[in-house]
């Protein structure tokens, strides 16, 4: 990087730090640090909803997401508005009403303890270990751009991470989103108009997309459907994506803290809906964007140079192994290919319109069988770097074609954009920590001053926790679908566990909570040993409990099974 770029990356941190700082500074309490004093308007409500779920895996690993597998990721969030008005029908009033710092609290009031203890758990396992790979993201960049160690950068990344997060608590978190949120968009509304000019000579965006449509790239919509029916283990697809991203929505925004905590900032039951239903607006036109971006780079490398690996670290790691000559190979091979780019590139600026389709469709293929033999090699190989080089697509793109300025100005997003999103996390897991377990099993006369002080204890505690699991995160294939399996893994499970205290109001406690700890059984188990794809995880875990707790509550009822408790709202 150059030293405009330097100058811009730290200038955007440091200025984004010390503004949070700043809005910070008047917290002094755990009302204030988990909630803000509830005072937070709609507008900032979303802003903030939206910077906690888009982490740098949206921005680092979505453009390379659409560059090998297309548009079709975008079906993922079709449940999302559904989802968000369940939400504002059902749980915002409840959790705002019973005046809760966190979602687990009402279980107890609903159930009993050990529910309550259990569903926490849960949550702060599954929220450490994406909170970890949400601090491994931005670390690839320094690593790859600058050549340093991955493990000694996530030290350093999650470091800065903490100091971040202690200054302010939500509060803090909420206000340098809503900043975060307006650089993130300018720097990739940008770098989205400077790419569209770099595709080749009279090439505007209509015929970029319609070339990525040639290429089966434009995939929006699919059906999930094959000559043998419809395809359980397809990712992405319209039937999963509507209700397994249902499922997963209203789990993750329903029953995840780190997403409670952010509408419970807002000033009043019509704030946090508010907040939420522009949530449900917003998101899916916002990741169609970052999704088309992933399209015009692959239609950019079309008629360009493409990297052979885009993970240039992985292969000269690569060449210092048995598998030398082999990668040299297919180097020269890539040589003859880059040379047939640029003849093609020359018919296209010399007569505008010219039919290249089925040459740039021999290229593409060859291109693919060699970057498949290549990561075939790194895989036997054994090397530590990833086998995949999707979440690098986009930086290397960034990296060596981009402008000087913003360059580093991109790096900063990827930053702000993990910072933004991991803050609200160990707000949450700090919450949880003292709200559902210290207060509960430890002491409940606490000063409000031993209070604040412990807040600040448990994000450092957990932000140690999160580096530690961030050393582990090699090998995971894309970051942005990892998060989203590991969290399939427990979201199911926590959603039965709320539709069971909402909506059937005769299952006590312990029917809940046997039905839960069978659920996870049932989840993990159908993840390891079935090929269903992982968004319906998020349904089998919801239906299973439901179905399992009705069952307990029918075949024990009461004395042997407590009633569930009736709240008044």
């Amino acid at each position: 990087m150059s030293i405009l770029d330097w100058a811009m990356l730290l200038i955007t941190i440091l200025a984004v730090i010390i503004y949070g700082i700043y809005k910070g500074r008047e917290t002094k309490d755990i009302d204030g640090y988990y909630r803000s004093g509830r005072q937070l308007p709609w507008y900032m409500v979303m802003l903030s909803v939206i910077g906690t779920q888009a982490s740098a895996i949206t921005f680092l690993s979505g453009p390379g997401q659409a560059y090998t597998d297309g548009m079709r990721f975008l079906q993922y969030y079709f449940g999302l508005p559904l989802a968000m008005v369940v939400l504002c029908i059902t749980f915002v009033p409840i959790f705002h009403k019973l005046n809760v710092y966190t979602a687990y609290e009402f279980l107890e009031k609903r159930f009993d303890g050990k529910t309550r203890t259990f569903t926490a758990f849960l949550f702060m396992l599954s929220r450490a270990l994406a909170t970890g790979i949400s601090i491994y993201a931005p670390a690839i960049i320094l690593s790859t751009v600058l050549g340093w160690n991955i493990y000694l950068t996530n030290i350093l990344m999650g470091g800065i991470m903490i100091l971040y997060s202690i200054s302010g608590g939500a509060r803090a978190v909420a206000y340098t989103q809503q900043l975060q949120l307006i650089i993130i968009f300018a720097g990739l509304f940008f770098a989205a108009f400077l790419l569209v000019r770099m595709l080749p000579e009279g090439m505007g965006l209509t015929h970029a997309i319609a070339l990525g449509k040639d290429f089966g790239k434009m995939n929006v919509i699919t059906s999930g459907f094959t000559e043998k029916g419809f395809n359980w283990s397809d990712r992405f697809n319209l039937i999963s994506g509507t209700i397994g991203g249902f499922f997963l929505a209203l789990s993750y925004f329903g029953t995840d803290q780190s997403q409670v905590g952010r509408y419970l900032t807002a000033s009043s039951i019509k704030q946090s809906r508010t907040g939420l239903l522009m949530n449900g607006l917003v998101k899916i036109p916002m990741q169609f964007f970052i999704l088309l971006i992933g399209v015009l780079v692959f239609v950019f490398y079309l008629f360009h140079t493409t990297p052979l690996y885009f993970n240039d670290i992985a292969v000269e790691k690569l060449k210092q192994t048995s598998y030398k000559n082999q990668v040299v190979v297919l180097e020269n091979e890539h040589q003859i290919i880059d040379a047939e780019k640029k003849m093609v590139l020359d018919a296209w600026n010399q007569h505008h319109g010219v039919e290249v389709s089925a040459r740039l469709h021999d290229i593409n293929n060859r291109e693919v069988i060699l970057r498949t033999k290549l990561s075939a090699m790194i895989k036997e190989s054994k090397i530590l770097v990833e086998g995949s080089d999707t979440n690098y697509i986009f930086i290397r793109f960034v990296m060596d074609h981009m402008p000087h300025g913003l360059i580093g100005l991109l790096i900063a997003v990827i930053f702000l954009a993990a910072w933004g999103s991991n803050a609200a996390s160990l707000n949450a897991l700090s919450s949880s920590s003292l709200i559902d377990f210290h207060r509960r099993y430890v002491n409940k006369d606490l000063s409000p001053e031993r209070e604040f002080r412990l807040s600040r204890i448990y994000t450092l505690i957990w932000g140690i926790f999160c580096i530690v699991f961030a050393e582990f995160a090699t090998n995971l294939g894309s970051l942005i679908e990892a998060v989203n399996v590991l969290g399939s893994w427990f979201y199911g499970v926590m959603l039965g566990i709320f539709l069971v205290a909402f909506y059937f109001k005769k299952v006590g406690g312990n029917a809940v909570f046997y039905a839960a700890i069978l659920g996870e059984a049932v989840v993990i188990g159908m993840y390891k040993f079935s090929q269903i794809g992982w968004l319906w995880l998020n349904v089998i875990g919801a239906c299973v409990v439901v179905f399992i707790a009705l069952m307990i509550q029918m075949m024990f009822p009461h004395p042997t099974i407590s009633r569930g408790r009736r709240i008044k709202v």
